[in-house]
Parts: C-alpha cells; structure tokens; sequence
C-alpha cells in the first residue's frame, strides 16, 4: 500500500507550529502528514497515565531501599519531573513538533546533542517496551491460573518458549493497534485506565481497612506518620539516589501524550496542559497506594513486608490475596495486566513518532518517513519498534535473566540524559525571552534549569554507582558493574550510528535541514 512521504525536501523552509498541513509558521519544524484533530484534552491526558505496572514493579524496591520514607522519595521523584514537564509545556508552545525532545535540543543545542537526545529517548523507550511486555506476560498467566484455578496454568510463565511466545503476541497486538492509529488508541486507553484506577481505588481503601486489623497477615502494619514525607530522614545519599531513580523511573511515560502532539486538537497548548494532568493523576495514584500499602504490611524484609526480597519484585502479586480476598483480588491482577497493556500500546507512540521526525528531518533513513494514507500513523516506523523491542526482549531473555534485569536498572540513566538535555535545551532556547516578563523567567527559565540540574545529579551520581557489580542483579564483565556496562554501551552505540547517519545525510549534520536558532522576542497579544 502506498504510503505518504513526510521527509522535507532540500531547499524547503520548515518554520512553524507543525500544522498537519505540513505548513510553515514559527520555530523551524513541519506537518509529518500525521492525522490532526485526532484527541483532545482528556484522551491526550489518558495516554499519559498508567499506574499499576509500575507500582508492581517498583513499590518493593523503593522500601527496600529507602524504607517508611518511601512516599518521600515518590514526591522527590516528582519535583523534576513536575519541573521538566513545564519545559515541554513551553518548547510544545513554541514548537508542536512529534520529535519533541529531539526536535527541541536540535534547535537549541545543535544536530548532534539533539541527534543523541532522539536516541537516548528511542533506546530507553524500547527497554520500557520489553520490560511491560514481560509485566504483561506474567500476569496474563498469573490471572489465567486464578480464573482456572490450576497452578499449573500460571506455571506455565516459568516455561521460557511459552513466555517469550506470549510476549512476543502481546507486542505483534500493541504494535497493530498503535499502527491504527490514535482514535484506536484512544478508546481502547480509556477502558484500560478507568479499569486500572478504579481496582487501585479499591485496593487502597481495603488495605487501609485492614491497617491495625491485628490478622496475621497484618501483624507488621504501622501507623501514618507524617514523617514519612520527610526526604532528609532517608539513612543514606546512597539509598535516597537509588530510590529516586526508580522513582524518576515510575514517572516515566508522561511525555508520550506530548509526541502525539501534531495528532492533538489545539496542538500548541493541548498536550503541555495534558502531561500536568497526568503528572498530578500519578503523584496521586503513587501516594496513596504507597501510603495504604505501608500501613497495611509494614516495609520491612520478613512476611508480608513491602521489602520482602521475595515478593518486592512483584508486590500486587503477593498483596492481592491478603488484602482484597479471593474474589477481588483477581480484580488486581487484571488491573496489572492492563496496566502493562495500556503501556505497552502508548508506548509505541513517542518511539515511533521520534524516529519518524528523526527521518523527516534527513537524521535517519528516508523509509522511516512514511505516513501511513488512510491510518495516518508512522507505519514502518511503528512496525520497527515493534519487532525491535520482541528481538531485544527475546535475546535478552535467552542469554540471561539477569542482563534482562540489569537493562531495566540502566534504564534510569537513559530518562534522566534525554529529559535533562530537554529541560536545559529550553531555557537556551527561550534565553532571550527570560527577562520579557516574571512568568517567561520562572516557566521558561528557572523551573526547566532547577529541574535539568536535578536530573543531571540523578545521572552523575547513577552513573557512580553502576560501576560497583553489587548495583543491579550483582552480575560484571571485567570487575565493572553490568549496568554500567550496558548504559553506557547503549549510549556508546548512539554515537557510532551517529557517526554513521553524518556520513549517509551530512546535511542534517550540517545544520541545513533543521536549523540551530534562538527565537525573536514576540510580544504575545
């Protein structure tokens, strides 16, 4: 089928808004070809929030290495991610462009930090996508087998063929309802959200019910304590750096209603009102379970503890039973799994459509700018990522449960290099503006700079620690930690196919197709 060509052409001047149209306006960047007016304000918002899978994966963790200060390090995770919101809020105003982070650090920093910040979004993206299609397999057989009632039914995930088979058809399904489309994404997001909080909702108010209950499942449960906001209170640096990256790591997601933006009703102020919506939504979510869930087991290492090293890999797997019964806590495995699914399918929107912009822009192979003509999507681009992320997640599976876990830690690096290269490329970018009024210096300036900072120390101080074999699942190469080894492989990797893209399209490198620049000064009516 024939598809659309959204790849400018040489000699084009590409300023603007990014209309569908593919017309000029401010900022330098163009229409893909993509289908405009698709979401509005609500659905936008939708595609930025799931919650479950990621509390799953990371409430035991976070106790375990923080303890009651938990909720703490969840509001510590939030600051710079609040603050980095307020930057893609400003640079989408400026420049709705689907390349978001890519697009943006072009036009502030140049081709090649722009280029590198596209890749890290796009490889960290890809980890994600093979992280939630494992989440998703295990609790489709784990809800199989409490819907039977055969254990041997949800064993059946210990089986490696039967769980990478499962995985592999739980990514060909997100993979062909993203390429549909976001009206197809759209619907199917607000069935899979509204169930996820709804059972969360539930889950809270029965764990703070049987808080104090006395049960001998309840016998560790403690009391609210006010201190458990208090950062400070954390025992270590240490612990509160680790802790805060998979808090960073459980925000993560947000800014995939900020690449459908050229898709977005509204365009230029739609998607930045959508991702603080979806902000507050799971700051929300997080700290009210984290909070019921602490009150009703405890955070220690023994029974039911939220540290437990035995379940804090999977914390709802082990709490739904105790906490919600028999019945509902069924209802807690199906919320897992749609979380997982809700994510799985939106997360194929920011990958896509980056490496979509990555090639309109001449920074990645012409094929990738095909728009699909009757879905309006960036097929082969959505295809790509799809099989992309089943071979990364198969290979990985094979050679060793262990490096599949080590990606998932290295993944903390890739957020905070691609989110703090967006976060400092707004206040450049908009440095002229910054003394035009009280709100550009404080939006367009200060927050972006304090939250960048911040995420750059997140960085710095994760990068020291992947060095030590003890971070991670314990494993080395050469007496170097394997986190260490493959995040700062993967980013390594970036620079060589850099290198290699300056050689085929020496133009984008150039500066020629998509233009480093500082904004005239607008006095807006």
């Amino acid at each position: 089928m024939t598809q659309l060509d959204a790849r400018p052409r040489a000699g084009d001047t590409v300023r603007g808004s990014a209309p569908a149209d593919g017309g000029d306006g401010r900022g330098g960047v163009r229409g893909k070809g993509l289908g405009g007016n698709s979401v509005g304000l609500m659905g936008s918002a939708v595609i930025g929030v799931s919650t479950v899978y990621c509390l799953t994966s990371t409430l035991g963790s976070t106790a375990g290495e923080v303890g009651v200060q938990m909720p703490a390090v969840f509001l510590a995770g939030f600051l710079p991610m609040l603050l980095v919101a307020f930057a893609y809020r400003e640079l989408n105003r400026a420049m709705p462009d689907c390349g978001t982070s890519f697009t943006w650090t072009v036009k502030a920093f140049g081709p090649r930090v722009g280029w590198m910040c596209g890749w890290g979004l796009v490889i960290a993206t890809i980890i994600v996508l093979s992280n939630l299609a494992g989440v998703a397999t295990s609790y489709f057989w784990l809800l199989a087998g409490e819907i039977t009632g055969s254990a041997s039914v949800a064993a059946l995930d210990d089986s490696k063929p039967v769980h990478i088979l499962t995985c592999l058809v739980l990514i060909a399904v997100a993979t062909a309802i993203s390429y549909r489309g976001m009206t197809a994404t759209k619907g199917i997001q607000y069935a899979l959200v509204g169930l996820q909080l709804v059972v969360l909702a539930v889950f809270v108010v029965m764990a703070l019910s049987k808080a104090g209950s006395g049960g001998p499942d309840f016998a560790s449960s403690l009391d609210f304590s006010w201190s458990w906001l208090n950062p400070f209170a954390v025992q270590s640096f240490a612990a509160f750096t680790a802790g805060l990256s998979l808090s960073i790591f459980m925000f993560w997601g947000w800014d995939a209603c900020l690449t459908a933006n050229e898709e977005t009703t509204g365009s230029e102020k739609t998607p930045g009102r959508a991702a603080l919506i979806a902000m507050v939504v799971l700051v929300g979510s997080y700290l009210a379970t984290g909070i019921a869930a602490q009150m009703a087991v405890g955070s220690g290492t023994s029974g039911l503890g939220l540290a437990n090293p035995g379940t804090s890999d999977n914390v709802f797997a082990a709490l739904a039973g105790p906490v919600m019964g028999p019945g509902l806590g069924v209802l807690l495995f199906l919320a897992v799994l749609a979380s997982a699914a809700a994510s799985l399918q939106t997360t194929f929107i920011p990958v896509a459509r980056t490496v979509l912009a990555m090639s309109a822009y001449e920074a990645m192979p012409a094929s990738y700018a095909k728009v699909h003509p009757r879905f309006r999507t960036p097929g082969r681009a959505t295809i790509t990522a799809g099989i992309g992320t089943g071979a990364f997640y198969t290979v990985m599976t094979l050679v060793s449960e262990h490096v599949l876990v080590d990606t998932i830690y290295a993944l903390g690096l890739m957020i905070c290099f691609y989110y703090a290269l967006t976060a400092f490329a707004c206040a450049w970018y908009f440095r002229a503006e910054l003394t035009r009024s009280a709100r550009d210096l404080v939006f367009k300036g200060l927050f972006p700079l304090l939250g960048g900072t911040l995420l750059a120390a997140v960085f710095a101080k994760t990068l020291y620690d992947m060095w030590d074999p003890a971070y991670g699942s314990g494993s080395s190469v050469f007496g170097v930690g394997s986190v260490f080894v493959i995040g700062v492989g993967l980013l390594l990797l970036g620079v060589v196919l850099m290198v290699v893209m300056e050689r085929r399209s020496p133009a984008f490198f150039r500066g020629e197709v998509l233009t480093k620049e500082t904004p005239a000064l607008v006095v807006e009516g």
